[in-house]
């Protein structure tokens, strides 16, 4: 997909290497193809280093070493071509937060990205292993109320330069009878109070939910609320990289947005994309 040239393109955030076990390509292949597609600025945010073992998804905490290297690597390499910057996808854990601050100040970082993922300390709602299917009988609304509280206190941290995939419960396709603005509604509240930045990822699209995430009506209240957004592929493989851009673009158009948020040192800054 080759982006529309309509000013500056939106930068893509939000992408992984193997080190985090779960995604193909190292960064050099990644900034490849994020020339190819027509972007001029990206970011790598693999999942946050645990301080001791915490599960099959991420790297170890003796990897990020060699992260930072990998990362600085590119930068170099790209650097007539593309800005490249230095990002780290961080679980909000409740208990957690001194570790992120700690991993905050090892790095020059330029962002980071603060997602929720578990509810329980076994359990990421986005796990698509068959085992946990059950988890989902009869309680979507339980579940629901529980990720957006988690949501909630992870935007009011202040550990974050912008949040995750804000929907990311609905993932496989789960949604709670009635009007959603009830858990919306607060969040972005939240949101706006605490002056944080959202994301709007084309993931969702190539999940069983087959929608962006967040949802339209959670877009349009945010814009109600001036609150700033990233556009972000959350890219596992190099060809994921600007995937459904144009996609994102319009919608995010379509509602009223005219800018999206790049970050560099961990200031934001707004560009336009049209």
């Amino acid at each position: 997909m080759i982006l529309p040239k309509i000013g500056h393109s939106p930068a893509d955030y939000h992408m992984h290497t193997p080190l985090c076990k779960h995604a193909e390509g190292w960064p050099d292949a990644y900034a490849k193809a994020a020339i190819k597609c027509g972007l001029t600025e990206i970011g790598f945010s693999d999942h946050n280093p645990m301080a001791k073992k915490f599960d099959d998804w991420r790297m170890e905490y003796e990897e990020f070493p060699r992260y930072l290297d990998l990362v600085q690597a590119s930068q170099q390499q790209f650097s007539d071509n593309l800005t490249i910057r230095l990002g780290l996808e961080c679980d909000f854990i409740p208990g957690q937060e001194s570790w992120i601050d700690k991993l905050s100040q090892q790095a020059g970082f330029d962002y980071l990205i603060g997602s929720v993922h578990y509810l329980e300390p076994d359990w990421a709602v986005d796990d698509p292993d068959p085992k946990w299917e059950k988890r989902w009988d009869g309680s979507i609304e339980e579940i629901w109320e529980k990720y957006w509280h988690l949501y909630r206190q992870c935007a009011a941290s202040g550990l974050f330069d912008f949040l995750a995939h804000p929907d990311l419960v609905k993932k496989f396709g789960h949604r709670p009878a009635g009007e959603l603005k009830r858990f919306y509604e607060p969040t972005i509240e939240v949101i706006a109070a605490n002056n944080m930045t959202i994301e709007v990822s084309t993931a969702g699209l190539r999940k069983t939910c087959k929608e962006i995430y967040p949802s339209r009506e959670f877009i349009e209240l945010a814009f109600q609320a001036n609150i700033p957004i990233v556009i972000s592929s959350d890219a596992h493989r190099p060809e994921e990289v600007g995937a459904d851009f144009d996609t994102a673009i319009k919608l995010v158009s379509d509602i009223g947005y005219t800018q999206s948020a790049h970050f560099a040192q961990r200031k934001r800054t707004l560009v336009d994309f049209r």
